[in-house]
């Protein structure tokens, strides 16, 4: 199949253009967020820039849409309307905002495009209206059990934890940085210690880096903390347990049913999180083998080739 999609979410558009089909992903000369294009991607060949004026000439047989406006774009730049003459399938990233239980999906009040939620918890919580909804858990490409946990020190990945805040649980990062130092990747996170009153050392944002080198970095920390308290499920939890890290998780959205208690701890008590960080600062062992327990569950309910037979399936409907 030739499929179109816009390069929405990086970590997402990274395991869905690794299926058996063509991926076709708008481009403009400024970039941006209608035209990013492969954006410089280690990705196969079956994934190629399309022009964006040159959408309405494209051979396409299923588009894959991420936000809103891209129903009404579909059909101005293809005169195709989704859903109808060409097959679309919407896919929804995020938590409802702003009611946690009251709004209404932007897709709710149809029957063509189906709406395909990557987690139970957000089909469960958005209002979908009488759409027609699935849920297709994410995929990870595995980089491989990289942990070593030779650092005596934690680990987070946030994007833009200064402009996301309590949204992604940066205001708890003292906490953990109080058991020990802290390492922080993502990107726009300069000036996060400054901002959080924390002293040199305790807290070292590692910037935005390659994907290949944040796993590296990552695995080097004895444990893997995740803040986020309405997020769908973060990929870079996920991650985390793909590479055989012991996770220490606030006990929001989908969390509880991803990471079982072998693989470390999920709490909403913050003290309760904080001691289970201090025991994997103290206890390398227990911290190994409750690592290996994540990338186990991880591989058998995220791994990459069941993803993509059920995005497959979904497309063959």
């Amino acid at each position: 199949m030739r499929i179109l999609l816009w390069h929405v979410h990086g970590g997402w558009t990274d395991a869905f253009v690794r299926g058996q089909h063509e991926y076709l992903l708008p481009v403009t000369p400024e970039g941006g967020p209608w035209g990013l294009g492969r954006a410089g991607r280690n990705w196969p060949d079956s994934v190629r820039d399309i022009p964006l004026n040159k959408l309405s000439d494209a051979e396409v047989d299923a588009v894959i849409l991420q936000r809103p406006e891209e129903v009404g774009a579909v059909a101005k730049l293809m005169h195709r309307r989704p859903g109808r003459d060409v097959a679309a399938f919407y896919l929804e990233h995020n938590t409802p905002k702003p009611d946690a239980v009251n709004t209404l999906h932007p897709l709710a009040d149809q029957r063509e495009i189906p709406i395909v939620h990557v987690t139970h918890f957000n089909r469960l919580f958005w209002d979908n209206g009488r759409a027609r909804t699935t849920v297709i858990d994410h995929g990870i490409p595995d980089p491989g059990p990289l942990y070593t946990g030779d650092q005596d020190s934690l680990g987070a990945m946030i994007n833009e934890p200064l402009r996301r805040w309590r949204i992604t649980g940066t205001d708890l990062l003292p906490d953990f940085a109080g058991v020990a130092p802290l390492e922080l990747f993502g990107i726009d996170g300069a000036g996060v210690q400054e901002k959080l009153g924390l002293p040199a050392g305790r807290l070292t944002w590692k910037g935005d880096l390659p994907t290949a080198d944040v796993h590296k970095q990552l695995a080097a920390n004895r444990a893997y903390i995740h803040t986020a308290r309405w997020t769908s499920l973060g990929l870079s939890l996920l991650e985390a347990m793909f590479l055989a890290m012991p996770v220490v998780v606030v006990a929001a959205t989908e969390a509880g049913r991803a990471v079982p208690p072998e693989a470390g701890v999920v709490s909403n008590d913050l003290g309760e999180l904080t001691a289970a960080a201090g025991r994997f600062i103290a206890d390398p062992d227990l911290a190994a083998d409750c690592g290996r327990a994540a990338r186990s569950v991880a591989l058998e309910k995220y791994g990459l080739e069941q993803f993509l037979h059920r995005w497959d399936l979904m497309l063959g409907q």
